[in-house]
């Protein structure tokens, strides 16, 4: 399952403590037609769809459609305010476990 780093977390916090975003969460869904097709899409969604899977964190949610969540299974979603305090999303792998 995606994991959500701590500073994801905090950015999402920031971008959803509007009055008119409570309750909102990131939304990634996987395009599905054109020369983009399988591409991630992020949107602020009110709520997920219906068949979404949602990951939570303290005061952060993120809603996956299930091509993006089959996709981003094994993968940590980061990101950081640029100096304009324009959110920027990235992924990383997760970590593995690791053997003695």
């Amino acid at each position: 399952m995606l994991a959500l780093a701590p500073t994801a977390v905090e950015v999402l916090r920031t971008i959803t403590s509007s009055p008119s975003t409570s309750g909102a969460g990131l939304r990634i869904a996987a395009t599905t037609d054109g020369p983009r097709d399988g591409a991630l899409e992020l949107t602020l969604s009110a709520g997920p769809a219906d068949d979404d899977q949602v990951v939570a964190g303290p005061g952060a949610q993120v809603f996956l459609d299930q091509r993006a969540a089959a996709y981003l299974d094994d993968k940590v979603l980061d990101a950081n305010l640029d100096d304009d305090g324009t959110p920027r999303f990235f992924l990383a792998e997760q970590a593995g476990p690791t053997g003695n």
